[in-house]
């Protein structure tokens, strides 16, 4: 049980196998060392075990939020979904902004624990501080967005708004996509890792939250006060957040597309090449054969931007809804979706070969409505593309040419359907291509999934960053090129590789307690320790300092890891698709601007394990203890020891 602000001391705990619902509090100690919603539900994730088969009914689905949710500070309309991912076999945590997490709080929920499976498909409506499980069988086989319009008239009349949230999973997360994802009603997805696969596993077809809007009301109002003035303040003031002018306020996250392709850090065509423009070079014989500007936020907001929606309590509006007209087949398709977000775009876009803008919309509604990651699979398409040119699935008598839009937007539909041979195969992503096919050199994979659009060749925070994500290779865990494209806090040489293990743990330490809060990254773009702490004392009635803050935010890493750890992964996993590396056999150098820059990788996982603490990418029990994690079975290193070997 715990007292602290921010909370609402509730979680249920739903057993989908003989539909039981059991309600249980928040330990307050976890509470304290772990933060809340990414922090907590990993922490629920690992006390179910690292050993569980994450298509089984033993692994655990954690919808948590955590004591910002839902409140006044800004941005904190987030919520974070745990498991153990069937696409990487890590444990991981998906997060997805809108109104969802917030109505969760205001329901009367800290987190909802979905364990076993349900022998027919059902949907959770959550209400009041009630969990009632109901049929979903005339649900089941259809995309998200006519599962959120059949729920909201069941439900609501017809009358879907500020009341009702619907997380949903298509027929990617049905068919048991390893990347399918869970989409919200304003087409936000808790997109990496296979949360949708794992709840389509379960056959729980949707969540639904309905409630009024109760925000939690800090414990200490004037220190809270303080906190969010100067956050808004920073917010404001910033040149990327401050609302109707900052570049992520008028373009959204595609603001970055121009930037990345000037500093050749734009991956091309399967990462081939560091941007369109080297792509051009170097293939095109003297004509430019695609431009990223075409996709970029400028040419979206010009052309066909039509609404800039917002989530829960946030005055950036990074949102941007397109509508286009678009030719298919010989067949005009109107679409009108959310968002035309940069790694989404470019994923479909230039790293697949081409810069077709409309066709990429059509594509991103097609895999919300579909449920699955557009980040894996445009990767995974451009992947098959290089599969296609080298020969390698000549024995199907199929495959995919670079930059073929028209194919790509069946495809997507075949994947979730697992509806060919070909596309059954993408369906398992990845590393199920490459050991299939002798591929492993086409990959662009960590722990088996797929990077996003920054080049590791010269963005060395981010080479570091991939290779020691606890979910599989991502952005999101520690976000370096705020300072390397950004600067913020402060400007650093982007194709250096010293210093980028220390500034990467920071930023990874920093970004867990912001998931754990559960608010948006973006305000880190403007906000730093100081108004994390000052807004976090004042909701919770807490008093740490910003090195305890810090510390909690380790903490949740290093707990990941030591899940991680016992799941058999250890340094050797720290890995980038070879082409990237310094060394390797296999390496393509950048191009451009960039010219012949390559990952330093092992250079800089020395330096970040010596951050770290750890022993070859092993969390030792001496650091689990300094962290005051429970060590439990350990992971069988002490500092200085050698790494334990995995069971497998």
């Amino acid at each position: 049980m715990t007292d602290l602000g921010g909370f609402q001391d509730h979680v249920a705990r739903i057993d989908l196998g003989d539909g039981d619902v059991a309600y249980e509090g928040i330990d307050e100690e976890d509470a304290k060392k772990y933060i809340g919603a990414r922090g907590l539900g990993v922490k629920y994730v690992f006390d179910q075990g690292p050993d569980v088969d994450p298509l089984g009914p033993e692994n655990l689905l954690a919808f948590m939020n955590g004591p910002l949710t839902g409140t006044q500070v800004t941005m904190s309309g987030r919520i974070a979904i745990c498991t153990k991912s069937p696409l990487t076999g890590t444990v991981t945590d998906s997060h997805h902004g809108g109104w969802s997490g917030a109505r969760l709080k205001w329901s009367g929920f800290d987190g909802l624990l979905f364990e076993g499976q349900a022998d027919e498909p059902v949907y959770a409506l959550v209400e009041d501080g009630e969990v009632e499980l109901r049929d979903a069988s005339h649900l089941w086989g259809q995309g998200v967005h006519d599962t959120i319009d059949d729920l909201e008239d069941e439900i609501e009349g017809g009358s879907l708004g500020k009341n009702l949230s619907v997380m949903a999973i298509g027929q990617g997360g049905e068919n048991e996509v390893k990347y399918a994802c869970i989409v919200n009603e304003d087409d936000r997805a808790s997109g990496r890792g296979g949360t949708g696969c794992v709840m389509g596993n379960k056959n729980l077809k949707a969540v639904v939250v309905k409630s009024s809007t109760r925000m939690p009301k800090p414990k200490d109002q004037e220190t809270f006060q303080e906190g969010h003035k100067q956050a808004m303040q920073v917010i404001q003031e910033s040149d990327v957040t401050a609302p109707n002018e900052g570049g992520l306020s008028m373009y959204g996250t595609n603001v970055l597309m121009n930037p990345t392709e000037e500093m050749d850090g734009l991956p091309t065509k399967n990462g081939k090449y560091s941007s369109t423009r080297a792509y051009s070079d170097a293939e095109g014989d003297g004509e430019r054969i695609i431009d990223s500007e075409n996709v970029s936020g400028e040419n979206v907001r010009e052309n066909i931007l039509v609404d800039e929606p917002t989530c829960h309590s946030c005055p950036v509006a990074c949102k941007k809804e397109v509508e286009v007209q678009a030719m298919h087949k010989g067949e005009e398709m109107n679409v009108r979706t959310e968002s035309y977000e940069y790694e989404s775009a470019w994923a479909l876009g230039p790293n697949s070969g081409h810069v077709e803008r409309d066709k990429i919309a059509v594509m991103l509604d097609r895999c919300n409505d579909l449920g699955v990651d557009t980040i894996d699979v445009g990767n995974t398409m451009a992947m098959t593309m290089e599969m296609t040119e080298e020969g390698k699935l000549d024995e199907l008598d199929d495959g995919l040419d670079w930059g073929d839009a028209e194919t790509m937007i069946d495809m997507i539909e075949m994947i979730a359907h697992r509806e060919t041979e070909l596309a059954d195969h993408l369906a398992e992503g990845p590393d199920h291509l490459a050991e299939e096919f002798d591929a492993h050199t086409n990959s662009l994979a960590v722990k088996g999934q797929t990077m996003a659009a920054y080049d590791p060749r010269c963005m060395k925070g981010m080479a570091i960053g991939y290779a020691t994500s606890n979910r599989g290779a991502c952005h999101l865990r520690g976000y370096t090129p705020a300072a390397e494209i950004l600067g913020i806090p402060e400007k650093v040489d982007p194709r250096e590789w010293e210093g980028k293990g220390e500034l990467c743990a920071t930023f990874q330490d920093l970004h867990a307690i912001s998931d754990s809060f559960d608010i948006c990254k973006f305000n880190a773009f403007a906000e730093g320790i100081e108004e994390y702490v000052l807004q976090y004392n004042g909701m919770t009635g807490l008093d740490v300092s910003e090195e305890e803050l810090m510390e909690a935010g380790e903490r949740v890493y290093n707990l990941e890891r030591y899940y991680n750890n016992l799941a058999g992964f250890d340094g050797s996993d720290d890995d980038l698709p070879n082409r990237f590396v310094e060394g390797d056999e296999h390496a393509m150098p950048a191009q451009g601007g960039s010219e012949g820059e390559l990952a330093e990788l092992s250079k800089m996982k020395d330096e970040y394990y010596e951050v770290r603490g750890w022993e070859n990418g092993v969390v030792p029990d001496e650091k689990l203890d300094e962290l005051g994690i429970d060590i439990g079975p350990g992971t069988g290193v002490s500092s200085g020891g050698a790494a334990a070997p995995s069971d497998d």
